[in-house]
């Protein structure tokens, strides 16, 4: 979490430090796509602050109306914001292109717009070089899309595909504008809010799939699986894990369930000695697996191949 806050607060400030003179510069130069590149940071900025928000209420403690916690607050935060990146990040950008296309403006004064454009390559490239640093710790040897695939925590990959679309927008803004001002075209200049209003609208459908996946009950990986099934299997009073399921209550916190079937001359007290130690061992390996649901059940030898598919 740790690493993910400090991607969030270095975005969160150069955001704040360019938004205002963007929305300037764009009033100044009457430029749709600095227009489009303010709403952009300020999208960015309550993105920030909502991620924020989702950190802090996935903290609190469980209580008897959400006995599991409330980890899951990130999840619902981070989709949020994808939704959020769609309307008013992509939304706007798409409309204001549009509109400058079909009823292109003359463009005034063009030179504090460059200033803004370099100022803000350099605040919201150094957020991304920050994000992409702390990201890249996380990775453990994965490639980048598998690892933001993989990745269980929204508010790191989230934070690096926003500062992706900023970098990439910008300097998509500062071409179009150079060529609207010097080609005395003044749609170009739309086209470049267009093409910043459809990149957005793209990260927002990746993150909102990331985000739902999770909230949805996005569960552990085939390896964890498998050895949950090894360590189980393992104890001297169990015959066969029959049935796992598992799901991410946060992405610090996970809730295995299992279906075991032990041995049929064991006693109350010596299933629940063999379900301690499975419980203890499988805890000790994986520390994020929070909550294990042990359930005893009679072991047949022909079992439902749809149950099957689950361990």
């Amino acid at each position: 979490m740790a690493v993910a806050n400090k991607s969030i607060y270095a975005a969160l400030l150069a955001n704040l430090l360019i938004a205002v003179t963007k929305f300037i510069a764009g009033a100044i130069s009457n430029s749709a796509a600095m227009i489009a590149e303010g709403v952009h940071s300020v999208v960015d900025t309550i993105n920030q602050l909502l991620l924020l928000l989702g950190l802090s209420l996935s903290k609190k403690q469980p209580d008897k109306y959400h006995p599991l916690g409330y980890g899951k607050e990130l999840y619902f935060w981070s989709f949020v914001v994808s939704i959020l990146i769609f309307g008013l990040g992509g939304g706007v950008s798409v409309y204001q292109g549009v509109t400058h296309i079909l009823h292109p403006e003359k463009l005034g004064d063009v030179t504090w717009s460059y200033v803004v454009l370099a100022v803000s390559v350099v605040f919201e490239g150094t957020s991304l070089i920050i994000a992409a640093k702390e990201f890249n710790k996380l990775r453990e040897g994965q490639t980048w899309w598998d690892a933001i695939i993989r990745s269980k925590d929204p508010s790191t990959f989230l934070v690096l595909f926003e500062d992706s679309a900023a970098v990439i927008g910008l300097f998509i803004v500062a071409t179009c504008l150079y060529l609207s001002h010097h080609l005395n075209k003044p749609y170009i200049d739309g086209i470049a809010s267009l093409l910043v209003g459809l990149i957005l609208i793209g990260v927002s459908l990746i993150l909102a799939r990331e985000s739902r996946s999770l909230l949805m009950g996005e569960g552990i990986k085939k390896e964890t699986k498998r050895r949950i099934k090894e360590i189980t299997e393992s104890d001297k009073g169990v015959l066969s894990l029959m049935h796992l399921m598992s799901t991410y209550q946060s992405p610090e916190e996970i809730l295995v369930m299992m279906i075991v079937a032990f041995k049929p001359n064991l006693n109350t007290n010596e299933i629940n000695d063999s379900i301690d130690r499975i419980r203890e061992e499988i805890k000790a390996e994986f520390a994020r697996i929070k909550f294990i649901i042990i359930q005893p059940d009679v072991y047949v030898d022909k079992v439902d191949p749809n149950v099957q598919a689950y361990i």
